[in-house]
């Protein structure tokens, strides 16, 4: 029998989800938007793929974790498609952290992009520093007329400056290079109801079932100082899901998005840009990796000269042990 409390919960969370397309928007996660009053909907047509594709996404695992202390990777992938080959496959190098008492301060003088040394630091951030600067690196390299994906949106961890940021979409303006960003799972809402949820089976009942399409939902204040617009699209007349989607304010949306749904036809998930999945797969921090990593650790600390004994009584999780008893 279902307790009182998830009886409450669940008639609670029935009256968000039947909200309605009047509902106001909002973003838990994004205090810096402006976000529409309301959504128009707009047909999206497919259009050529951009001749060059760079893509790049972040991964970070805990390896050791004694609560007070932990060790942690983290990575950025990238890749490359030119005329729709992948050229390039970078995993990136697994980089090691060492988080709490007090060992965060070391982490964040070493980030780079402006953080703050006085910073809060957690894997969030280390991952978006490293995909950030991965980022940056990859409009550098990439020609004029080129995409850059990234996983997430354009405003990164609120710890990033917005001038780094601002840094490297103004670069790529100036390059004539498109950054786009991709959010898979997006806090937006309407009426307190996952908005793009509802913007899928409004644009199923009005534009068909296999219609690709595009919508404003917002964009950054100006008093931010990086002009971002967000997207809502369906990229794929396959595709099961649309996506939150960012672009640069300057960059005109239905044609990057036309070309963007280009790339965005893989049979495995329609709908998402395939390099994204490629740079997604070699981000990942699978359990061999990070038990790779341990095993590497453990060798170090075997030099060291810190005994078996001390390594297992600080890494042992209770927890889990009496949970398996």
């Amino acid at each position: 029998m279902a307790s009182p409390s998830l009886l409450a919960a669940a008639e609670r969370l029935a009256v968000l989800l039947s909200a309605g397309p009047v509902a106001p928007l909002a973003d838990p996660e994004g205090s810096d938007l402006e976000l529409a009053a309301e959504v128009e909907l707009r047909p999206l047509a497919r259009r050529a793929a951009p001749p060059e594709v760079w893509a790049v996404d972040g991964g970070q695992a805990v390896v050791a974790d004694a609560r007070c202390v932990q060790v942690a990777v983290t990575r950025a992938a990238r890749v490359r498609f030119v005329g729709g080959e992948a050229v390039t496959e970078e995993e990136g190098d697994l980089r090691a952290w060492l988080l709490g008492s007090g060992e965060e301060r070391v982490a964040a003088l070493s980030l780079g992009l402006g953080v703050s040394p006085d910073a809060a630091v957690d894997l969030n951030l280390l991952r978006d520093c490293e995909e950030w600067k991965a980022v940056g690196r990859s409009v550098a390299e990439a020609t004029p007329g080129a995409m850059v994906l990234v996983d997430g949106d354009l405003r990164p961890d609120l710890r990033v400056p917005v001038a780094e940021v601002a840094a490297i979409v103004a670069e790529a303006e100036s390059r004539g290079v498109t950054v786009a960003a991709v959010t898979k799972h997006s806090s937006l809402s309407r009426g307190g109801a996952p908005l793009l949820g509802q913007l899928e089976l409004e644009a199923a009942a009005t534009l068909g079932e296999r219609a690709m399409w595009w919508a404003p939902v917002g964009r950054t204040r100006a008093s931010l100082g990086l002009d971002v617009m967000v997207l809502a699209a369906r990229l794929d007349p396959d595709a099961r899901f649309a996506f939150r989607v960012d672009l640069p304010a300057a960059a005109d949306p239905e044609p990057v998005l036309g070309a963007l749904s280009a790339l965005c036809d893989d049979a495995a998930f329609p709908g998402y840009p395939y390099p994204l999945s490629v740079a997604d797969r070699l981000a990942a921090c699978p359990s061999w990796a990070r038990h790779d990593v341990r095993l590497d650790l453990d060798d170090h600390l075997d030099l060291a000269g810190v005994p078996i004994e001390v390594r297992e009584r600080a890494f042992a999780d209770r927890h889990a042990l009496m949970e398996r008893a």
